[in-house]
């Protein structure tokens, strides 16, 4: 740490410095049965990346410890230790599944405990390391993440707060080792929501996490990410978000917020150790994230942060699900931590006009309390942008095209499972109550509804080639131009001005095409804000509208102690019709993709097949406004979802 040795030529060289590596396979016990982006290969691609590299050669390699159940509670309340400590015992094994459901993003089996208890410690162990001196800095390979997990409830693949226990611990327990004051950057793609709110009122931690946000609709929702979350009391000031708008967001935007964010606060604040909760889902290709960080926009950042309290760096891993971004990705970290320099290459792009708004808005919510935050960006930088995305983040676009690849058949296979016949529809008084809890509606007024809702679908066909033909009634606009819908936005469409590309055409920022809008131009007729107790799902890795990047679905079951932040826009269902056209490239049809069937079919049905909208990246379709007047209550529970997984009914009132 900044001691030197003498060349036989009585050149002063520069010690080499001592890396911690720290990887235990015990942390892949912890696993789902399904195909979940958070499995132990996450950990397994960044260790064996390493070892072809020889890094593990030149690192201090550690061994994995369990956190002590007093220093969890330093963060976590008591019953959340008891928790984990116990889910995994065989008492909970038949249950496991029906737990996880009662939280957000979730899952538990035999290794869950374990692994938490490994994560956790293991951080601490590097953390306390590196402040006595023992290491210059140190990398721990963790799972199960740790930076959404709260005081007293897991979430987003997060069982315990790894980095916080490790803050927490060094200011609070071992007051002696000096560190007095503590950075911790958050740089996954998603806001470190734990985190934040266990340092939120405490002015020793300076808290910065940079993510897509999305005004509050990219996981894990809500306001907690915003930029004017800035922390209370004698934490005010010390909590910075610097929350993305869209997607695609690469190396140009993080450097930007590091420059102009991060570099001047973090040289006043003047730490004393930096703890990186360091996810790599930010990276290129990554499933979840839709950024584009390459390996070499991470060794920069990280340099930079090398500044600061003499190198005393500590990383602990957070999300990443490209395995091979997440290992190159964190290879180039390691390396940087070696005091290896990054291979020198200049940045193609310039940030999003998007970045320079974003970065203008936090400088001015914290000028109050940093002073370096006073003036603004001069324009002659912040008029170095880039409008729109002309290169896509894929190595690759052939492997996203529904174009020549795609046959009549996957078309045909795909439709047979769409379209689905009407099978005895009954409604019946005292059968309805899953379609209605208002006293007001009747299974007249039901029969009335739906009467106007169910038309015979006709003449389906596929043609040749990749353009879909579609033979319907002519009349299908005229219908569905009568039948009202709530389209449920949660991603990059929530903003309106983003909404409205679909419906009156256009382009925005973040837009990887232009959008010819609807047959029918009419702005939505409403629009609401409304939270639901459901937890998101992530699914496919490209839109055909925003280009690479997790589409999110909600989960049918609703649960009270989960939120999903959305933003409704009651549509025709002829405009739906179209906006489903636009964002998945289909054309030649002269019928509805999603017609009066279908949406009754979800009614009588109660479920679609994955493979039912495969073709189609249909977002969340609520209830039917006919005559009635049916209107969504404030607090409504809706489990209605189009697009993936189970279906259940959407509950209306009068």
């Amino acid at each position: 740490m900044g001691s030197s040795k003498t060349a036989s030529d009585g050149v002063l060289l520069p010690e080499r410095r001592r890396v911690g590596l720290l990887y235990d396979e015990r942390m892949c016990k912890h696993f789902d049965a399904t195909d979940h982006p958070e499995n132990p290969n996450r950990i397994l691609a960044i260790w064996n990346k390493l070892e072809s590299f020889g890094i593990h050669q030149r690192c201090v390699i550690l061994n994995a410890k369990e956190a002590e159940d007093k220093h969890i509670a330093l963060v976590h309340t008591k019953s959340h230790v008891d928790f984990i400590k116990n889910i995994s015992s065989q008492k909970f094994g038949s249950k496991w599944d029906r737990i996880a459901a009662r939280f957000n993003s979730i899952y538990f089996n035999e290794g869950s405990s374990e692994a938490a208890y490994l994560a956790a410690g293991s951080v601490v162990e590097v953390a306390e390391k590196v402040a006595k001196g023992e290491l210059d800095s140190a990398f721990a390979i963790v799972r199960p993440p740790g930076h959404h997990a709260e005081a007293n409830e897991p979430m987003g693949f997060c069982l315990y707060n790894n980095v916080a226990i490790a803050t927490s611990f060094l200011l609070n327990e071992r007051t002696e080792l000096g560190i007095k004051k503590i950075l911790v950057v958050d740089w996954d793609v998603h806001h470190g929501n734990g985190t934040q709110k266990m340092f939120y009122k405490d002015s020793r931690v300076l808290f910065f996490s940079v993510h897509r946000h999305e005004f509050g609709c990219f996981y894990p929702g809500g306001d907690d990410g915003s930029y004017v979350m800035i922390g209370e009391g004698p934490g005010a000031g010390y909590n910075i978000n610097v929350p993305w708008e869209n997607r695609s967001c690469g190396d140009a935007d993080y450097l930007a917020v590091w420059d102009h964010i991060l570099i001047p606060v973090a040289k006043a604040f003047d730490p004393d150790m930096v703890i990186i909760s360091a996810g790599f889902d930010a990276a290129v290709n990554d499933p979840l994230g839709g950024c584009c960080v390459s390996p070499y926009g991470y060794s920069i950042m990280l340099s930079k942060l090398m500044e600061f309290a003499e190198g005393k760096i500590v990383m602990a891993l957070e999300g990443g699900y490209n395995l091979k971004s997440l290992a190159n990705s964190a290879l180039a970290c390691v390396q940087v931590l070696l005091g290896d320099k990054p291979i020198v290459r200049s940045l193609q792009a310039d940030p999003f006009e998007s970045t320079w708004r974003v970065l203008e808005a936090v400088r001015e919510a914290l000028s109050a309390f940093w002073p370096i935050f006073a003036k603004k960006l001069p324009e002659e930088l912040t008029s170095k942008r880039t409008s729109l995305i002309l290169i896509p983040c894929s190595d690759s676009e052939d492997e996203y095209d529904n174009g020549p690849n795609t046959t009549s058949e996957d078309y045909e296979a795909a439709i047979e499972h769409v379209i689905e016949p009407l099978q005895n529809l009954e409604v019946d008084d005292g059968h309805c109550t899953e379609l209605t809890n208002g006293p007001n509606t009747t299974s007249e007024d039901y029969e009335v509804a739906i009467e106007h809702v169910i038309e015979p679908l006709q003449n389906l066909k596929v043609e040749n080639g990749h353009d879909q033909t579609i033979a319907f009634s002519s009349s299908w606009r005229s219908e569905l131009s009568k039948i009202d819908i709530w389209y449920a936005t949660y991603g990059s469409n929530m903003r309106e001005s983003r909404f409205l590309c679909y419906i009156e055409g256009g382009q925005v920022e973040g837009m990887q095409k232009q959008c010819v809008g609807s047959v029918d131009k009419s702005p939505p007729k409403e629009s609401c804000w409304r939270t639901f107790p459901h937890r998101l799902f992530f699914a496919r890795d490209y839109t055909a509208t925003w280009g690479p990047g997790g589409v999110a679905f909600l989960h049918p079951e609703s649960n009270s102690e989960d939120k999903a932040y959305l933003r409704l826009y009651r549509i025709t269902l002829e405009q739906f019709n179209d906006v489903l056209v636009q964002e998945n490239i289909l054309s030649s049809r002269t019928g509805p993709l999603f017609g009066l069937k279908d949406l009754q079919s979800i009614e009588d049905k109660k479920c679609i097949s994955i493979e039912a909208i495969k073709l189609l990246d249909v977002h969340l379709v609520l209830e039917v406004l006919k005559k009635m007047n049916l209107r969504l209550h404030e607090d409504e529970d809706i489990d209605h979802l189009h697009g993936c997984m189970i279906l259940s009914p959407a509950r209306l009132h009068t």
